[in-house]
């Protein structure tokens, strides 16, 4: 019976350890730009927008902070007319900073890139979601706090 029973919470302990590993335990989750709630939109107007969650409260003992967006494909960086993108509300020395106020998470909608090249709705949809075209950074002048790829693609057309 102890034998029973020692198996059983040690088959328990290990299921945890591995969904809390693999990203499966949700209710456990610490991410710092929330992926699920990440996306690149293509507007009617032919412009690509730029949307995420950040989670403040993983910020929290840091003021302030810097948003990056980085474009890794060549074809979506010419059709952009950018590399890289960074966000914020209060100018600083040297760069945009947005500040840690509140708790919880803060929505991101950066303005909307014109796209100078005629890309493919498609085309579009698998550089982002399949090839990690864009990149998502958050950062201050000490360290980076998170990065993750943008993996989700809507449009309005």
């Amino acid at each position: 019976m102890r034998r029973k029973i020692h198996r059983m919470f040690t088959l328990l302990i290990g299921v945890f350890c591995i969904s809390f590993l693999s990203g499966c335990g949700l209710l456990f989750s610490n991410e710092l730009i929330v992926n699920r709630y990440a996306d690149a939109l293509l507007t009617k107007n032919n412009e690509l927008q730029f949307r995420f969650r950040i989670n403040n409260e993983i910020l929290e003992g840091h003021q302030m902070y810097k948003v990056k967006v980085t474009i890794h494909d060549d074809q979506l960086a010419e059709a952009i007319g950018k590399r890289e993108i960074i966000y914020g509300e209060e100018q600083v020395l040297n760069g945009e900073y947005l500040e840690v106020r509140e708790k919880g998470e803060k929505y991101i909608f950066m303005d909307p890139l014109p796209l100078k090249k005629d890309l493919h709705i498609y085309e579009l949809k698998n550089m982002i979601e399949r090839d990690q075209a864009v990149s998502i950074e958050v950062f201050n002048d000490k360290e980076v706090f998170g990065r993750t790829y943008l993996t989700n693609f809507s449009s309005e057309l």
